[in-house]
């Protein structure tokens, strides 16, 4: 759990892994998460550009260490994790299951809410519920790395018009629902200042675990050619 994205790839999301070196990753339509060695020197900094590529984009959990200079750093962030410690899981009849044909609307929802990553494949990763009302999407929650014996909660979000209605407290008790039934224990990250959303989690019933930190980055384009050459 303090490293989750490689307890993950090395565990329950075997199957997703690209391996280069020391480094782990999903593939980065599915989920951007990177796995590093926990001090990882030049060399593995060299397999992380030969995997990412010129100019490609990567997440680090739980890390402290900067890349190297040069390569920019897209987001820093402070955040927690926490663990399901007294949810009460509760299946919910007007959630249904969203699949590949829905993630257009999917991706719509997140452009619009901003709940973190989501990818054209992230579907993949695991059970994802939604709420619809007239048949639009409006709300949805879903499963996103699996260590061991527990199942991240992730991408919980609810469209402006339709928050205050108890949607994502709904949904995160359905997807917990499911991830209850097959033995797993629930848990799930939030941004250390967004205070609303853990006092929603609390209030459920998830406990404060660790804090974490987030690092998104990414490497520098093709180089361009010297002058006088080419």
């Amino acid at each position: 759990m303090d490293n989750p994205a490689r307890s993950a790839l090395t565990g329950p999301h075997a199957r997703f892994a690209e391996r280069h070196g020391r480094l782990l990753r999903y593939p980065p339509e599915i989920s951007p998460w990177l796995v590093l060695p926990d001090e990882p020197d030049e060399a593995d900094w060299a397999d992380v550009a030969a995997l990412a590529g010129p100019g490609g984009s990567f997440a680090l959990a739980g890390y402290h260490v900067p890349p190297p200079a040069g390569w920019e750093i897209t987001f820093r962030a402070d955040g927690v994790q926490l663990v399901a410690d007294g949810l009460v899981p509760a299946p919910d009849e007007e959630a249904v299951r969203l699949g590949p044909a829905d993630v257009p609307e999917i991706l719509d929802l997140v452009e619009r809410t901003k709940p973190g990553p989501f990818m054209s494949r992230t579907i993949e990763l695991g059970t994802y519920l939604g709420i619809r009302r007239d048949g639009a999407l409006v709300a949805m929650a879903g499963e996103r790395m699996r260590p061991p014996g527990w199942t991240e909660i992730s991408a919980v979000c609810t469209a402006p018009e339709f928050r205050g209605q108890g949607l994502a407290a709904r949904l995160i008790l359905a997807v917990a629902d499911g991830i209850h039934e097959r033995g797993d224990t629930a848990f799930l990250h939030a941004a250390a200042d967004n205070t609303n959303a853990i006092r929603l989690y609390e209030s459920l019933g998830f406990r404060l675990r660790r804090p974490i930190a987030f690092l998104g980055a990414r490497l520098p384009a093709v180089e361009r050619r010297r002058a006088g050459t080419g």
